[in-house]
């Protein structure tokens, strides 16, 4: 896997635009909360334009940074999972344009289309892949970077 899948360019067309039915366009100030760990994941939204920061709370005051979500990129794929609530948190890193999808609309219409519904699930499993990849060579680089300094 080399590349990030885009949720709406991995969607044949005529998926696409039956999904595109239920977007709605919303935006987010820099440094606005969109959700936080634990909360009822019953949306999700793909990124039209800014940065978004995935987030971690280790204590209770300092969160770290586990992904940063550009033009194209899925937010949020816990809607799809039981027990429907988000892993983890995140935040707009500067002003977000995005498209909206309310998961119950996009549940029922995959109902309705069990080829798109199948198509949804191999595209977010894809995006999945792809971040646990991701992730997997960022602790290894730290790792290494202990490793050599010590720090282990």
């Amino acid at each position: 896997m080399t590349k990030a899948t885009k949720l709406l360019t991995a969607l044949p067309p005529p998926q696409r635009q039956r999904l595109m039915t239920l977007a709605r366009e919303v935006s987010f100030p820099e440094d606005t909360r969109i959700f936080e760990a634990g909360g009822t994941a019953d949306r999700f939204w793909v990124i039209r334009s800014g940065a978004v920061s995935l987030d971690q709370q280790v204590t209770s005051v300092q969160r770290v940074t586990v992904a940063s979500l550009g033009a194209g990129d899925l937010l949020g794929w816990s809607w799809l999972f039981p027990p429907h609530q988000w892993d983890f948190g995140a935040e707009a890193f500067s002003p977000v344009r995005a498209y909206e999808f309310e998961a119950r609309p996009v549940l029922a219409l995959c109902e309705q289309d069990p080829q798109l519904g199948m198509s949804l699930v191999r595209i977010v499993a894809e995006i999945l892949a792809y971040r646990l990849e991701m992730t997997r060579g960022q602790l290894m680089e730290q790792y290494a970077l202990h490793r050599r300094s010590g720090s282990l």
